[in-house]
């Protein structure tokens, strides 16, 4: 599963929640400013600081989209299974 789709994905838990959409805005804002500095980092010539400025805010970026990911990941074992989420399988996107 890619960024995108994980990015899919936490748009379509986020239902009504407030709490919830707003971490899904946030994913998104983080994952839209890692595209973009790779973009530029891919496409300019930096020097080695703003290379490593670029990189170390790239990790920050990525953390944030992962912590996000693993606390969608949570919800969804506890949607599956709210008395047990340990022993929830996970989900197939591909599956109706």
């Amino acid at each position: 599963m890619t960024l995108r789709d994980s990015q899919d994905s936490l748009r379509r838990m986020s239902g009504s929640n407030p709490a919830n959409s707003n971490q899904v805005a946030e994913f998104e804002q983080s994952l839209d400013e890692l595209e973009q500095l790779v973009t530029r980092m891919e496409q300019a010539e930096m020097g080695l600081d703003d290379s490593l400025k670029s990189f170390e805010r790239g990790v920050e970026l990525y953390r944030n989209c992962q912590s996000a990911l693993e606390q969608a990941e949570l919800r969804v074992k506890q949607l599956l299974d709210p008395t047990r989420p340990e022993l929830a399988e996970p989900f197939d996107p591909d599956t109706p």
